[in-house]
């Protein structure tokens, strides 16, 4: 690799790296299936998982690279994963609400994300207010605030109504916020509060001549926007939506497979940029 051009590796995570027991999508023959690694453990249960194979890219990749774990999870959310490889120097949370680093929310990050959400959008109270009350509590399961900077529903996703996610959308949108339904959760996040933002300023700090990135969401379409390059896996909200850029690939796989894929691809990239 280059040592006078680092580059950043930033990747979401659920279902675009790890992938939760039902998201595996194992469609080959159970004998024929990868053997799996266990990186999150929630209740005393195992959660989410990535082949064995892209623990061991993952490994390599973080050794040779900035790794920056790119997440809309909350901090007590995202320190629950072990992922393989040296602990990342940086990584985002609540959707780049909080860069860490070693571990630790940077403060005056912090300081300048609350300035940018007071001076462009709705407050946080007044969105949540109105998710509860157009949510029916016939398939709303849960309600909950992320690091006091977001909302999100837990869902019943075959039971919302036709156009119900379309019209918070437009509500929304006229407010300063994003509506992204990703799996049962519906989060309701601040424009301003990004992940490509804040891959931005890791690539600044490091002095990166390469990013690269990775996700599957709504919410990761601008960090996908801030890498050089970039890619989706053939599921998930992008996928759905129909969603490209020109420096953007689909992974051939999905599922599981799709996030091994991923590593292989920023690996080969990572690779070429340092000879």
């Amino acid at each position: 690799m280059s040592r006078t051009a680092p580059v950043v590796v930033a990747s979401d995570l659920d279902r675009t790296l790890i992938y939760s027991a039902a998201a595996l999508d194992l469609t080959m023959p159970d004998a024929d299936a990868p053997r799996l690694l266990c990186v999150e453990v929630y209740g005393s249960r195992p959660l989410s998982y990535v082949t064995e194979t892209a623990a061991g890219l993952l490994g390599a990749l973080a050794a040779d690279t900035h790794f920056v774990p790119t997440t809309t999870r909350t901090r007590e959310q995202y320190h629950r994963i072990r992922l393989p490889g040296p602990p990342p120097r940086f990584a985002i949370c609540a959707n780049g609400g909080h860069l860490l680093v070693d571990g630790v929310s940077d403060p005056d990050w912090r300081s300048g994300v609350a300035r940018r959400l007071a001076a462009e959008c709705a407050p946080l109270a007044e969105v949540r207010a109105h998710l509860v009350a157009a949510a029916d509590p016939a398939w709303l399961l849960k309600e909950r605030v992320a690091e006091d900077l977001f909302a999100y529903l837990v869902v019943e996703r075959a039971l919302l109504p036709d156009g119900w996610v379309k019209e918070l959308s437009a509500w929304a949108g006229s407010r300063g916020w994003t509506v992204s339904l990703q799996g049962r959760k519906l989060y309701a996040v601040p424009k301003p509060l990004t992940k490509g933002a804040a891959v931005r300023e890791v690539a600044r700090r490091t002095g990166a001549g390469l990013t690269l990135a990775a996700g599957d969401s709504l919410l990761d379409a601008d960090l996908l926007l801030a890498a050089d390059r970039g890619w989706r896996p053939a599921h998930g909200e992008l996928a759905d939506a129909g969603w490209s850029a020109p420096h953007i690939a689909v992974t051939a796989g999905r599922g599981v497979a799709a996030g091994e894929e991923i590593l292989r691809e920023f690996t080969r990239a990572a690779r070429d940029h340092g000879r």
